[in-house]
């Protein structure tokens, strides 16, 4: 029973994960494909770019919330935390390469976060601090955010130890760094864009 309720709400998370944001909010409010103009990614930072804070601002809640969703689910069907971690995942998986969207989708940032705040508050709330202190020391969004992924099951590991969360959190961590390879080669170049705190 536990396995079919696993598998179940893993294919949820994949599908909320899927729900691309940036394109829908795009679509609603008569904006460009993200995926198709400016840096082509489908993500709230190049939504604010398109659209200007309020469509960005949606987005990154959608983002978030689809992350969230489906694991705040899980928490209410099952208290084994390797459904837990694997819902996770396949909401973040399903933001990366959603079927809906011919598996082109975003970075993972923004549902990182709500998927980690709904497995693990305290570790989005670390998160959220090294990110903060990473893009004020580099300004660079891009570091910032693979920093905070990086950190992430290390604060896991001293603070949960609980294993199929850590294994998780370094599956992800993973993903948004490999997701983030053109990033890490304009930062090797010097050409990264910087942000404005």
């Amino acid at each position: 029973m536990d396995m079919i309720l696993g598998i179940v709400l893993v294919v949820i998370g994949y599908l909320c994960g899927s729900l691309a944001s940036a394109v829908i909010v795009c679509r609603i409010m008569g904006l460009p494909d993200p995926r198709k103009e400016g840096s082509g990614n489908p993500g709230a930072t190049n939504v604010l770019r398109l659209g200007g804070k309020k469509a960005a601002a949606l987005t990154l809640a959608g983002d978030a919330l689809k992350g969230a969703i489906p694991v705040l689910l899980a928490h209410l069907l099952s208290d084994s935390p390797a459904i837990l971690a694997s819902t996770a995942v396949a909401a973040i998986v399903g933001h990366m390469y959603p079927v809906f969207f011919q598996f082109k989708g975003g970075k993972g940032v923004a549902t990182t976060f709500g998927a980690v705040a709904a497995l693990v508050y305290p570790v989005a709330l670390f998160m959220g601090a090294v990110w903060v202190l990473a893009a004020m020391a580099t300004r660079y969004a891009s570091l910032a955010s693979m920093a905070a992924a990086v950190a992430a099951p290390l604060f896991a590991l001293v603070f949960i130890q609980e294993t199929a969360t850590v294994v998780a959190l370094v599956i992800i961590a993973a993903l948004l760094v490999y997701r983030h390879r053109e990033n890490i080669q304009r930062l090797r170049l010097g050409i990264e864009s910087e942000i404005n705190l």
